[in-house]
């Protein structure tokens, strides 16, 4: 099992259209922002490349470092946003059926448009989160996984959402070797001075399939609520990757990512490596 989630290196970022110029011009969009730290709590304890999370957890004693990047690439009314993204995770196995996870990202960013050319770069919100597992039978388990994001993001540069904010995902796998199906569902408590939507929810499902020994298929399919308190769509994606285990230490994943409507970043390509101890 991989645990992913995003440190952000360089990041063209949208704002929404309705806000003032001068809003626009000196702050990243609110949704972007919320979206980079929505992936991190809910990738957090995710099998990179996916966002949506299995019940497996690392066992006790034993850890995991993860190093996740990816580039995506959107284009709306004339603004074309492009994101470098980079993430490390490290988890821990409390015991046989509990991990705590911490992440802390770092963002780099550019938004371009014909009227002007906006950057910001730092540290964005950290996201803590502890999964449990609480029911196992056959093959089907379940867990739920509450997370915390501490208000480390400079809110005023649009690198964090401002306050401390506070998630509950339960998480449904059942698997039919070589086949494994995950569900999942979220409540986010989205506490910000950036005027998003404070009650958000997550669902998600995703399939595995191994290839071979060492090659395992994923895909991913989910929709998230919008932030963006004006916005009438919320955003969907579906996602496609592969798992490369190089030994019992260290894996690769690669994975592509697209936006089923225009709030979700048209187009994102994933990879990262884990080390496993």
């Amino acid at each position: 099992m991989v645990h992913g989630n995003t440190l952000i290196t360089n990041v063209t970022l949208e704002e929404p259209m309705n806000f003032p110029s001068a809003v626009r011009m000196h702050h990243l969009s609110a949704p972007v922002v919320f979206f980079s730290i929505l992936f991190c709590s809910t990738a957090a304890l995710a099998a990179h490349p996916l966002i949506t999370d299995d019940t497996g957890t690392m066992g006790t004693g034993k850890a995991q470092l993860e190093m996740n990047g990816e580039y995506g690439r959107d284009k709306e009314e004339g603004v074309t946003t492009t994101t470098t993204q980079g993430d490390a995770c490290f988890s821990y196995g409390l015991s046989e059926t509990v991990d705590f996870v911490i992440d802390l990202p770092y963002i780099h960013s550019r938004e371009k448009s014909e009227e002007a050319t906006v950057s910001e770069n730092g540290f964005s919100d950290t996201a803590i989160e502890v999964k449990w597992r609480f029911y196992e039978q056959g093959n089907a388990s379940f867990a739920i996984k509450p997370g915390l994001t501490l208000p480390t993001g400079d809110d005023e540069k649009g690198l964090g959402a401002g306050k401390a904010t506070y998630s509950l995902f339960f998480i449904a796998s059942q698997e039919m070797d070589p086949w494994a199906f995950h569900l999942n569902l979220g409540y986010l408590r989205n506490e910000n001075t950036l005027d998003e939507e404070q009650n958000l929810w997550h669902a998600s499902i995703a399939a595995t399939v191994a290839l071979s020994e060492k090659l395992t298929a994923v895909a991913n399919l989910g929709v998230e609520r919008n932030p963006d308190k004006l916005a009438s769509t919320d955003p969907a994606f579906v996602l496609a990757g592969l798992v490369y285990a190089l030994s019992e230490e260290f894996d690769l994943d690669f994975g592509i990512k697209y936006g089923l409507n225009d709030p979700e970043t048209d187009r994102t390509v994933l990879a990262g490596v884990t080390w496993k101890f």
